[in-house]
């Protein structure tokens, strides 16, 4: 890894993932390629060396000053992700998530038939594309077929589509990857773990949809980006694989969880906290259950995650507490 694009990588996930090429490959030059829409910060990015592009994917034409480089591969990350405004807005989430994408893979063909006959373009996915599961089915795999329920995860089942499209039809080195729902530092506080910690911090209502029965698979960011440069290095072409962490909870398992913690962080009375739960009118289509199988990765990479909830809980709380870091 000389010289890559990482797409959305002023945001959550791809912020991460840049510090983890950066510890890996100190002399990679690492092309961010980011809007910085509301999601995107490159204070995500302090300290961290890397070349800022301000460029928006969903116009090809801006695509042209990128046009020219020696990359051997695209991380595309870069992705409207938020299932709430995608149900109050599905057309951004078309713009970006599907046309954004194909611009890129142009990109990416352009690299690889003109520069580099060993580039690879890899595509960050959701596990929302497989739909929702009961709570006595089995796991997601890289064999569930798609079924998305939201318009959010109807953009990303599409966008895999082009994306398995451009290595069937005109070659493209692809690998794909579906994750199960990330958590961690430098999260934009519209996503629900900080919007507990949050609300815990400033002593508001924490909001639940519905009972909190909503069953998510909570994967530490830092173990999804040590994942990703594993199946990048690593990877078969044209294969899928699946990354989660092995941490199923109910949205009222988690919340208990952060309640207590930031309770013990905050050397307040243990269960305190969970007196600001407050149940809210349920998500328009909120899937059950999400889980992930990550037997494949795990047997064909060697990948697994190295986090417990509990060591990656403290560390998301004790940054969101730090008056100096995003607060709303």
């Amino acid at each position: 890894m000389e010289s890559v694009i990482v797409t959305g990588g002023a945001g959550f996930i791809g912020s991460h993932l840049v510090k983890s090429i950066k510890e890996k490959y100190p002399n990679c030059v690492v092309h961010v390629v980011d809007s910085l829409t509301y999601a995107g910060n490159e204070k995500n990015l302090e300290g961290v060396e890397h070349e800022l592009h301000k460029i928006d994917i969903r116009f090809s034409k801006d695509l042209e000053p990128l046009k020219n480089l020696k990359i051997d591969g695209i991380f595309h990350l870069a992705a409207e992700s938020h299932v709430d405004r995608s149900i109050e807005n599905p057309h951004i989430f078309l713009e970006t998530n599907v046309i954004g994408t194909v611009n890129m893979l142009d990109l990416g063909m352009k690299y690889f038939s003109e520069f580099n006959p060993n580039f690879k373009f890899y595509h960050i996915s959701t596990d929302e594309v497989f739909g929702s599961l009961d709570f006595n089915e089995t796991k997601f795999s890289e064999e569930t077929p798609y079924d998305p329920k939201s318009p959010y995860s109807a953009s990303k089942a599409s966008s895999d589509h082009f994306v398995r499209a451009y290595n069937h039809t005109y070659g493209l080195p692809i690998v794909i990857s579906n994750c199960s729902n990330n958590y961690g530092t430098h999260q934009y506080p519209e996503k629900m773990i900080p919007v507990i910690i949050n609300s815990i911090k400033n002593n508001k209502p924490i909001p639940i949809y519905g009972t909190g029965e909503n069953v998510r698979d909570w994967l530490h960011v830092k173990d999804h980006a040590e994942a990703i440069i594993e199946i990048f290095e690593n990877g078969i072409i044209g294969e899928t694989y699946c990354i989660g962490g092995d941490c199923e909870l109910n949205n009222l398992q988690l919340v208990f969880s952060i309640c207590d913690l930031c309770d013990e962080y905050l050397g307040k009375d243990i269960k305190e906290s969970r007196k600001l739960i407050s149940f809210v009118t349920d998500r328009k289509g909120h899937d059950l259950r999400y889980a992930i199988n990550t037997e494949k990765i795990k047997k064909d990479l060697g990948w697994k995650p190295k986090r417990t909830i509990k060591e990656g809980l403290k560390e998301t709380i004790q940054w969101y507490m730090d008056p100096k870091n995003l607060d709303e």
